[in-house]
């Protein structure tokens, strides 16, 4: 596979005003001076760009979930769509807000974990069933709102599919990892 980066960072006296725009308004709303991953490949698309970041601002830091569950989702996401970058990323981040390497290990290599807390399970059995049915079973969903509330449930909603999204952005544009990332997902089986 060409692994040739097809929509690499542009430099900023190449950006549009709309461009330059949406970069500022990222940095201020994430509180960093790094733009770089699926945001990269977005901003060709400015107003999407400042639009979605918007949204995954929300769904990162704020949303229903508590940390730990919130990156089950993104790594569930990041494993469907076998996509190194967010799986690089979030990962680490999986590991810090507690959830068990053995956990994290099973999600990378395709296998349902064994050992999940009762809330990783119903999450995860709730994602993996979305993403590979594109529907929930009346028993998935009643375990999911009894754990989550219906927010929780949106939430998780919400959160699978903005990683969706970047994880198909990234995959699209042959987002290339930073420096110092190694991959760790197989390509499943075709």
């Amino acid at each position: 596979m060409d692994t040739q980066d097809r929509m690499p960072p542009i430099a900023e006296a190449d950006m549009t005003e709309a461009q330059a725009a949406a970069v500022a308004d990222f940095k201020q709303t994430r509180n960093t001076p790094h733009f770089r991953g699926p945001f990269v490949p977005l901003l060709r698309s400015p107003e999407l760009l400042s639009r979605t970041q918007r949204v995954g601002e929300y769904l990162r830091f704020h949303s229903a979930l508590p940390p730990r569950l919130s990156e089950l989702v993104i790594l569930v996401a990041a494993r469907h769509w076998c996509q190194q970058y967010e799986w690089s990323i979030h990962s680490a981040i999986a590991a810090e807000a507690g959830l068990a390497a053995g956990v994290i290990e099973a999600i990378a290599e395709g296998r349902r974990p064994v050992e999940m807390a009762d809330d990783e399970a119903a999450l995860h059995d709730f994602c993996l069933e979305l993403l590979r049915h594109q529907c929930v079973s009346d028993t998935t969903y009643a375990r999911a709102v009894d754990l989550f509330e219906e927010k929780g449930v949106i939430d998780t909603v919400g959160i699978l599919g903005y990683y969706s999204l970047l994880a198909m952005v990234m995959n699209t544009a042959r987002t290339p990892l930073r420096e110092g990332m190694v991959p760790a997902l197989r390509p499943f089986p075709s």
